[in-house]
């Protein structure tokens, strides 16, 4: 049986740790190892940061939504804002890249996404918005126990 959450908040940057720690909640009842509740509470970070800082750069505050989803040990996260949106997908992807040099970006968020991640699909579209799915299937406690 699927397990849903959704999640609308102000694109404000105090509100990044709310949305790691709510999607941390949420997942606890599949009870992840530290490691993949670690990663998990990280790519929420680095995608709502990102909806934040890339998607409405002049301070305008917009929403952030979050839709988290547990079916079995499988884990559906979708971060959608409806900013600025991107012109180049790919490029946004590539390691250091930064739109944002002068906030001191990393311009890793994409690649911790992929690397904590078991997939990850990014869809934007200029003045529409960013729309960030992730998913992970976790082992969890239960499995490392047998």
């Amino acid at each position: 049986m699927k397990n849903v959450m959704k999640l609308c908040f102000s694109a404000i940057s105090e509100n990044e740790s709310f949305a790691r720690v709510t999607v941390g909640a949420f997942i606890a009842k599949l009870d992840p190892t530290m490691d993949e509740l670690t990663e998990i509470k990280t790519v929420v970070s680095e995608a709502v940061t990102n909806a934040i800082i890339h998607g409405y750069p002049n301070e305008e505050h917009g929403m952030v939504r979050i839709e988290a989803e547990i079916d079995e040990e499988t884990v559906k996260i979708t971060i959608q804002d409806e900013g600025v949106g991107m012109n180049n997908v790919e490029e946004a992807r590539q390691p250091l890249f930064t739109s944002k040099p002068d906030l001191e970006r990393s311009g890793m968020g994409f690649t911790i996404m992929e690397n904590f991640m078991d997939d990850v699909e990014i869809r934007s579209e200029p003045m529409v918005g960013t729309t960030v799915r992730l998913q992970k299937r976790l082992a969890g406690q239960k499995a490392m126990c047998n």
